[in-house]
């Protein structure tokens, strides 16, 4: 699997090539670090990087993220997360019923663990659409850095981070489908990362050059900066199709 970033013409800055079964919250800090955000203000992302972890870094590095709604994933009948509301004071939880949620302990995952008092449950009207626990109490869970994605969801309303994420259709998405449709991408032809990870660079600095043949006609001195830099400095690479 290949994560891959892009800026926001399209051209491919850099990716990281990993095993398949590596979730894309594990991969990204590797290609995060290798990228140079100098001149970025809004990194846009895909609903499998909206974790509390990748959402931190990005905002301890000054950055903005754009990140799409996510679906609650409650059952049918259930009340949902959003309806327990957290008190950022008293560092506890209201149920529906505006009953308590206290703080017992933090698990090694980093979530920390809200429990209510079961005998109030017991007596509750609600208790089939709380929890199905045999205990009768209700848990719920918040890791130590959700703040960052509810300041992640907040920024989502705003005006510039909604243009920036729509844009991923324009730029990323279309560097997927084009690299798998146009350049045999959607399966490998190798074996080992190692081999694979030359064939997906060649790729990728082709497609690069196509776009970049694409726009000479609009800008002539585009394509002989570029030429120049890759015959002169080879190491400049990168940086190039950074600034383009």
């Amino acid at each position: 699997m290949s994560q891959t970033a892009c800026d926001k013409h399209g051209f491919v800055l850099d990716f990281e090539l990993v095993a398949g079964n590596v979730h894309d919250s594990q991969s990204f800090h590797q290609l995060y670090e290798k990228l140079d955000l100098t001149h970025t203000q809004i990194v846009a992302l895909d609903a499998g990087f909206k974790t509390p972890i990748v959402l931190r870094k990005i905002f301890l590095s000054g950055k903005l993220p754009a990140i799409p709604y996510t679906r609650p994933m409650t059952k049918d009948g259930f009340f949902r997360k959003s309806d327990y509301v957290y008190d950022e004071y008293f560092d506890c939880y209201l149920c529906p019923q505006n009953q308590i949620l206290k703080y017992t302990t933090t698990n090694r995952e980093g979530y920390r663990e809200y429990k209510s008092n079961p005998k109030t449950c017991a007596t509750c009207p609600f208790l089939s659409q709380c929890t199905q626990s045999k205990n009768q109490t209700k848990v719920v869970t918040r890791h130590i850095w959700t703040k960052y994605v509810e300041e992640a969801d907040h920024l989502r309303h705003s005006p510039e981070i909604r243009e920036t994420y729509k844009k991923r259709k324009e730029t990323i998405e279309r560097v997927f489908a084009d690299a798998k449709e146009r350049h045999c991408l959607r399966y490998t032809n190798y074996r080992g990362l190692v081999k694979v990870k030359s064939s997906v660079t060649l790729i990728f600095a082709c497609m690069n050059l196509k776009k970049l043949a694409l726009k000479k006609h609009k800008n002539p001195l585009l394509l002989t900066k570029f030429l120049l830099l890759l015959i002169l400095k080879p190491l400049s690479l990168k940086r190039a199709l950074s600034t383009v």
